[in-house]
């Protein structure tokens, strides 16, 4: 459940047991995004807004998707993809061997491999958020072709399909 909270100089903004927290004499506070990783919400970096549909981001799980309302923007394309099995693209959560920024695209045998969207470093563990293609999806799981042409190793921990 998201709740808003104000309690004195810092205001929280949270979903269950993750929250952003404002104010004026906290330090960096970055736990809320490693928690939203790891439970797979989809922060998109601004040079991939309007790049995804809902389906590849697993949006239907968090019941952000609805297939028998009326129009929205977008609403033919996704049931058609629903429907017709056309999305063979998920969001998974993966580990990493390096760093990278935000909304890189590594690539494998010069084409697209892992569409990183949040990238989270903690802990000297890093994290990320991803778009993947399914079959590429299968191999990470299976432990075969998981390194990128810039030599990042990449580990699938957990995937949303439909």
């Amino acid at each position: 459940m998201s709740i808003v909270d104000a309690d004195t100089d810092v205001v929280r903004l949270g979903c269950g047991s993750h929250s952003l927290l404002f104010g004026n004499d906290l330090a960096a506070n970055d736990i809320w995004q490693h928690e939203q990783l790891r439970e797979g919400w989809p922060w998109l970096p601004t040079d991939r807004l309007n790049e995804l549909t809902p389906p590849s981001l697993s949006l239907h799980r968090l019941g952000a998707i609805a297939l028998d309302k009326g129009c929205y923007p977008g609403q033919e394309i996704v049931a058609r993809l629903h429907y017709r099995g056309g999305n063979k693209r998920h969001l998974c959560h993966v580990l990493l061997s390096a760093v990278v920024a935000s909304g890189t695209e590594l690539r494998r045998s010069d084409r697209e491999f892992v569409r990183l969207l949040l990238v989270v470093a903690r802990d000297e563990c890093v994290e990320a958020l991803a778009v993947i293609a399914d079959d590429v999806s299968n191999n990470l799981a299976q432990g075969t072709e998981n390194t990128s042409d810039e030599g990042i190793v990449v580990q699938l921990v957990n995937s949303w399909p439909d």
